[in-house]
C-alpha cells in the first residue's frame, strides 16, 4: 500500500526542515512525498530543494490559499492512500505511518487518531492532547471533529465525493471530513498519537477568526444534512477549556 504524504506551505522556513525530516525518517517503506509550495518569497525553496532527490513531487507557484493547494497536492499524488502534514507539523514517532498503514485494513476506507498540540517554538513540548477517543457522528452538530492531521483516507474517497471547497476560509477541512462522513465512508480510529501540531494558525487567531470558522461550521453542517445552529456549535466551548488542563 502506498500512502502519499502532502505538505503544503508558504514562506515556511522557519519550520519546514523539521517537517520534512519528520516524513523521510518514517521506517514505512511505501511512501510518496508531495510539496505545494505557494511561490514563498522566503528560503522556504532553498530548504526544499536540499532534499529535492527524495521528495517525489514538487509544486511551486501561485495558489488560491491552503486548501487549493490541498488540493493540487491530493490530485497529483499516487498513492492508494493520501493525508495531509502541514508545513509547521511533525509526526509524533518514526512509526506514525506503519500505524496508519495498519488500520487501513480491507473493509475500511480511512483512519484517524490522536495528535498533540505543541508550543509554536519547540514541537516537542507538549501543550495538551486531542484525542479522538469520544468522536462519533451524532457530536458533529456540536462542532467537534476528528484530527484533521491524522485523517488518512483512500484516494478513491476524494474522486467520488470531491476535495477541499475553495468557498470555506478556515473551515473546509471540517465540511470535507463531515461530507465523507455524512455519505458514509467507513472510518477506523487508530489509538495513538500520530501528530504533533503546532499552535497557532488563522482560526485560532483572535476573536474574529474564531467567530468565523464557528458560522463556516454551521455552515458545511447545513450543506450536509447535519441540523445544527450557532447555539449547539458554542456548547462546545465549555469542553475545549477543559481540554486546555489535558495533558
Amino acid at each position: 500500500m502506498k500512502i502519499s504524504v502532502v505538505t503544503v506551505c508558504y514562506n515556511s522556513s522557519k519550520t519546514i526542515r523539521n517537517t520534512i525530516e519528520s516524513v523521510l525518517t518514517q521506517n514505512y517503506s511505501n511512501v510518496e512525498y508531495v510539496i505545494v509550495d505557494g511561490n514563498s518569497t522566503d528560503n522556504t525553496l532553498d530548504i526544499i530543494n536540499e532534499y529535492r532527490d527524495k521528495i517525489d513531487v514538487l509544486i511551486s507557484e501561485p495558489d488560491l490559499g491552503i486548501y487549493d493547494a490541498m488540493n493540487k497536492g491530493i490530485k497529483a499524488s499516487t498513492g492508494d492512500v493520501v493525508g495531509i502534514l502541514n508545513s509547521d507539523d511533525v509526526y509524533a514517532s518514526k512509526r506514525s505511518l506503519n500505524l496508519i498503514a495498519e488500520g487501513l485494513t480491507e473493509d475500511v476506507d480511512g483512519v484517524y487518531a490522536d495528535l498533540f498540540y505543541v508550543k509554536e517554538n519547540n514541537a516537542q513540548e507538549i501543550s495538551r492532547k486531542y484525542s479522538s477517543m469520544s468522536f462519533s457522528k451524532k457530536i458533529i452538530r456540536f462542532g467537534f471533529m476528528l484530527p484533521h492531521p491524522t485523517y488518512y483516507i483512500r484516494k478513491k474517497m476524494y474522486k467520488e465525493y470531491g476535495y477541499y471547497k475553495l468557498d470555506y476560509r478556515v473551515s473546509a477541512d471540517f465540511e470535507l471530513i463531515a461530507r465523507h462522513i455524512q455519505n458514509g465512508i467507513k472510518l477506523k480510529r487508530v489509538p495513538h498519537v500520530l501528530v504533533h501540531m503546532r499552535e497557532g494558525g488563522i482560526s485560532s487567531g483572535g476573536l474574529f477568526w474564531r467567530i468565523h470558522q464557528n458560522l463556516e461550521i454551521v455552515r458545511a453542517c447545513n450543506e450536509n444534512g447535519i441540523k445544527t445552529n450557532i447555539f449547539l456549535i458554542l456548547f462546545k466551548l465549555p469542553f475545549k477549556i477543559l481540554a486546555y488542563f489535558q495533558r
